[in-house]
């Protein structure tokens, strides 16, 4: 139980800044930009939904961290299927209820919005998305975590494994 709640902690803590980054876009998006309500809505609940996936898969649930591309992929699918699902369609929902026909300020609106869909995505994140075992990482006797920036230049594993070479002749 205390384990559940210091995940609930932490799902909060990640979810406030990808409140953050949400409302952001969102009045990026409908004041800078004059973007729709409701498109701006989708697309600030999309980059609120990829920053906390990033955030659980490396914070909240770190202890069943994916070991292989192809498990953080399957595992970024059921974030989407379940939590965008909720998010997005709550978000949606609510934004239309709240804007459209109480005429409550859009970013308050918003608020309301994804603190009603909080509860529901954790309860979806813990006994779905996180918790389910993917094949691919059943597959090693031994798994070890994958980091997604883990194939970038310059990332921790390539650090060091392999050396500059430098032709000075070469105009490049």
């Amino acid at each position: 139980m205390l384990e559940k709640l210091k995940r609930w902690v932490k799902f909060n803590v990640v979810g406030g800044g990808g409140m953050i980054v949400q409302l952001f876009l969102l009045a990026l998006l409908t004041q800078g930009l004059q973007v729709h309500y409701l498109l701006a809505t989708l697309l600030a609940v999309e980059g609120a939904i990829l920053h906390n996936f990033v955030w659980h898969e490396l914070w909240t649930w770190k202890d069943k961290r994916s070991n292989s591309r192809r498990a953080l992929f399957s595992r970024l699918l059921r974030f989407h299927l379940a939590n965008g699902t909720t998010s997005l369609v709550g978000n949606l929902v609510l934004m239309k209820l709240a804007v459209g026909h109480f005429q409550i300020p859009i970013l308050a609106a918003n608020l309301l919005a994804i603190a009603a869909c909080s509860i529901v995505n954790f309860l979806l994140s813990n006994s779905f998305v996180f918790k389910h075992e993917d094949k691919a990482d059943r597959s090693s006797d031994n798994p070890q975590p994958f980091y997604p920036c883990s194939g970038l230049p310059g990332s921790s594993n390539e650090i060091g494994s392999r050396s500059a070479t430098v032709n000075l002749n070469s105009p490049e």
